[in-house]
């Protein structure tokens, strides 16, 4: 028998301009509160007096989430001032003019799924006496090696973020480098004319190099041919840079080097850093299975 959990959304806020710049903010609450009082679960510094002390929130409403201004200098989306308005992923949050600014995504989790085995019943002692040593079980038939994907033409959503570039794509695979045949240009002395390919096959994303250099790197170990990529995983184009941070459903943010970690020593642990992303771009979309909204570049 299996039992189900509902369904959660977790609200995420990304910092890509004032004091916490680069900082990610998970939230599950019905009501965040934000502002520079101690009580707001979004707390901005208490020196940054350009924002009100109980500055604005966003109250969920179902599955939708609603923006409200409480403040003297105002809250505006995507550069319009705002008083009450519905929010989408994607959607910019600029607290005062010129003030911090977040990017606003929304995530549904669905709940875990628990086995809830019912009690076996209970064997009569002669049966238990009778029963013989249990047998190991058989070893498992060798399965034959996975055969490695190959990129082709799909429709999965891809968002690139590269200082103040951001570039949404519909249909996968994409090719970044400094050739004008690329998808994704990126001027960069490092890179190749067609340097990386990002492509979507068997549930995952994959990266593929096209430099025959081995010179593309995930979490500091060359990609070789191609390899799958997770969420939080660091994707360094070449050892030089440039380097970004796979945020999971698609996103490819820019970090900058000092946030990538150095591999720790044999028998040693690396330790454990904030995250430091560098987002600069002006537009995000959320490419979230259940909250898709993705708006053309």
């Amino acid at each position: 028998m299996t039992t189900k959990r509902a369904p959660q959304i977790v609200v995420q806020l990304i910092h890509i301009a004032g004091p916490m710049k680069g900082e990610i903010q998970n939230f599950t609450e019905s009501v965040i509160t934000i502002g520079r009082h101690p009580s707001c679960k979004m707390r901005l510094p208490a020196d940054l007096t350009v924002v009100s002390r109980q500055h604005a929130e966003i109250v969920r409403e179902g599955n939708q989430f609603r923006l409200i201004d409480h403040s003297a200098n105002g809250t505006f989306v995507n550069g319009k001032r705002a008083s009450d308005v519905l929010l989408k992923s994607g959607d910019v949050l600029e607290f005062s003019e010129q003030g911090p600014k977040v990017s606003f995504l929304a995530e549904i989790c669905e709940g875990a799924i628990q086995e809830e085995t019912p009690p076996a019943p209970p064997l009569p002692q002669k049966a238990v006496e009778r029963t013989p040593s249990p047998q190991p079980p058989p070893p498992p038939p060798r399965q034959s090696e996975p055969v490695p994907p190959t990129a082709q033409t799909v429709k999965a959503p891809l968002i690139i973020q590269y200082g103040p570039t951001l570039r949404s794509f519909r249909e996968l695979p994409v090719t970044i480098g400094k050739g004008s045949q690329c998808q994704f240009v990126l001027e960069h002395p490092t890179l190749a004319a067609q340097h990386v390919q990002i492509f979507f096959a068997q549930d995952r994303y994959w990266v593929k190099d096209l430099t025959g250099l081995r010179a593309v790197q995930i979490n500091r170990q060359p990609v070789g041919d191609q390899a799958p990529i997770e969420a939080n995983d660091e994707l360094a184009l070449t050892p030089k840079g440039p380097f970004f941070k796979f945020l999971g459903g698609g996103r490819l943010a820019e970090v900058s080097e000092s946030a990538i970690e150095e591999p720790a020593p044999p028998g040693r642990e690396a330790p454990k850093a904030p995250p430091t992303e560098t987002i600069d771009g002006k537009r995000l979309e959320s490419l979230f299975s259940k909250l898709r909204n993705i708006v053309k570049s």
